[in-house]
């Protein structure tokens, strides 16, 4: 089975649902027109089917190897891979004109990402982080430090990782051991161990850059007293090129159940040289910068495995002869019929192409809220954008990775015990997509930040505003009978879930358990708001299309699509709300010892 791109699918979400063409006049759009985002897009699908997909069993076979001498070699072909991604430019997509990028906005780059991560998610693990190491010396770093290594890092010719975890400690950083002692000439010596690093060592890249969470002797203990490095694997000389060797070598590599095709390291600092980004005491900041980057990332690969595998599902379902129809042979001259005319298979399919779907326009949709936080005119637009971006981070990471492995899981039932054997892709789509449900904050962790932070943050001015968006978009829509269904779908569910944010205020705070009991079905039941919302826009553009007089079957399509989503999955809202509102009570009434 090849992998086919969704260009067509993401240019009708760009175009018809974002209206991309009406922010030309911004900064950075002005390039971004239809007609180049297809031109690109495009050629970027075919470079992800016929360059990357094929590597992806191979990587996956293959894995990584890690040697005595410290180094590790990638799977077959991935140097090759990587090096046409960096000729070609794609991996410059979204970086700053002023560092060697092209400058387009990050809404077009989320599309080429989610593209090569269904190709290849292990190979492109790599320049995704370099693209988070990248964000964060843009954001915090000396002009020295951004002039040396955003051009680089920009291009892909050099890696860059993230250094958080450590054995001792995941989500609570403040426990960090790693440690900063401060020299003469304003670098700093860097010693500790961090592990579960993607792309830690590799033999990819000319250079990678580490940067590091670690605690200045004498800092403040907890999360207050962690500052930010930048570790080179090889110090650069005065004219750029990598130098010497530093204090930094993988240890080894992990064993781990899927993208075997991304090295996982285990990293040692040992008085290895390093620069502060930023202000000493600060790094926890800006280490989040790339961490909600790495988020929406993840979000993409979630979507992406699950829009893989259901690909591979679909061709599976249309040539598995199995049985005949309930109503009556649909293949007569064929000892079967295939099994892609029995009601429970169409329902995996249509569940998995409805949330797939909508998951794209609510991710496109959130990268573009990021492009306009940045380029929109007015200070009020600025802010009400990046206040949409902070909000849907959450719901897009865990959201979109949790329904996107349930798509890849059910890519494997409709494949039968054929499946789980190693010689159909979903297997591997099943196994790679679940990292993207703990990794960067497991969706425990970014259901209790919706909840904890999100929901609270400038006493509820983002929640309050996209209520009132959706409002809005329903009352725009009700009288319309083509849309009459989706507007009453996105009522039903945003009353469901501004009870549900009710609940949590009257019951959050007086125990904080009622909202960790609750938080993961609220993150669900505002999952499906947001994606009952994208459908509702989604059928205003292809209804659109259709009064033009377009006969193109893909609008009709979209159409019944939606329609599947408000009938058949948009009624899990009403099990996450009942659920929500039981409170913690049964959650914790089972004491620790008797589990």
């Amino acid at each position: 089975m090849s992998y086919r791109a969704p260009v067509r699918d993401q240019l009708f979400i760009l175009r018809d649902v974002l209206g991309l063409d009406t922010y030309a006049n911004l900064e950075g759009f002005a390039d971004a027109s239809s007609d180049t985002i297809a031109q690109i897009l495009g050629e970027a699908g075919r470079f992800c089917e016929e360059v990357l997909a094929p590597l992806n069993a191979v990587g996956d076979k293959e894995g990584c190897r890690w040697f005595p001498d410290n180094t590790v070699t990638t799977p077959t072909g991935f140097k090759e891979a990587y090096r046409q991604l960096v000729d070609a430019g794609w991996l410059s997509l979204g970086a700053a004109s002023a560092y060697g990028g092209q400058g387009l906005p990050k809404v077009v780059n989320t599309a080429f990402s989610e593209m090569a991560s269904a190709a290849n998610m292990a190979l492109c693990m790599y320049f995704g982080l370099s693209h988070g190491a990248y964000s964060a010396i843009l954001e915090g770093g000396s002009q020295a430090q951004k002039d040396l290594y955003l051009p680089k890092l920009a291009s892909g010719e050099w890696g860059g990782t993230m250094n958080l975890t450590e054995p001792q400690c995941g989500t609570d950083l403040g426990l960090i051991r790693t440690k900063a002692v401060p020299q003469d000439d304003g670098s700093y010596r860097i010693t500790g161990q961090k592990i579960w690093i993607s792309g830690g060592e590799h033999d990819l890249t000319d250079n990678i850059i580490h940067l590091v969470l670690a605690r200045i002797e004498g800092a403040p203990a907890g999360v207050k007293g962690i500052s930010l490095f930048i570790v080179p694997k090889f110090l650069p000389e005065a004219d750029g090129k990598p130098g010497a060797r530093n204090g930094v070598l993988c240890a080894g590599l992990e064993e781990k159940m899927g993208i075997h095709g991304n090295a996982t390291c285990v990293m040692a600092y040992d008085d290895a040289k390093g620069w502060l980004v930023g202000e000493a005491n600060h790094g926890l900041r800006l280490m989040f910068v790339m961490m909600n980057e790495a988020r929406l990332g993840v979000g993409v690969q979630g979507l992406s495995q699950g829009d893989a595998a259901y690909q591979a599902a679909v061709e599976f379902a249309l040539n598995r002869l199995q049985g005949r129809a309930l109503t009556g042979p649909k293949n007569p001259d064929g000892p079967a019929d295939p099994i892609i005319v029995h009601p429970d298979v169409r329902r995996m399919l249509m569940d998995s192409r409805a949330v797939l779907e909508g998951g794209r326009a609510l991710m496109l949709w959130t990268a573009l809220q990021g492009d306009l936080a940045d380029a929109a005119p007015d200070e009020a637009a600025r802010q009400k954008a990046d206040d949409y971006a902070a909000l849907l981070t959450p719901v897009v990471k865990a959201f979109l990775t949790d329904r996107g492995f349930k798509a890849a899981s059910d890519a494997m039932q409709v494949h039968g015990g054929s499946g789980f054997t190693e010689h159909f892709p979903v297997s591997q789509r099943l196994r790679d997509s679940r990292i993207t449900l703990i990794y960067e904050g497991t969706n425990g962790i970014q259901a209790m930040d919706l909840v904890g932070r999100k929901l609270a943050l400038n006493g509820g001015r983002a929640v309050q505003a996209y209520f009132a968006d959706l409002d809005a978009a329903v009352a725009e829509a009700k009288d319309d009978p083509t849309l009459k269904p989706f507007a009453e779908g996105l009522a039903s569910v945003k009353a469901k879930l501004q009870e549900a944010t009710l609940w949590l205020m009257q019951n959050g705070f007086a125990n904080p358990d009622n909202a960790g009991a609750a938080a993961t079905d609220y993150l669900g039941l505002f999952g499906l708001t947001a994606l009952s919302y994208m459908w509702l826009l989604s059928a205003k553009a292809a209804a659109a299309r259709i009064a033009d007089g377009d006969t193109d079957r893909f609008y009709a399509d979209k159409l019944t699509v939606g329609r599947y989503f408000v009938a058949r999955v948009l009624p899990d809202a009403d099990a996450h709300l009942a659920k929500l509102k039981t409170g913690a009570e049964p959650v914790m009434a089972l004491e620790a010892d008797a589990f």
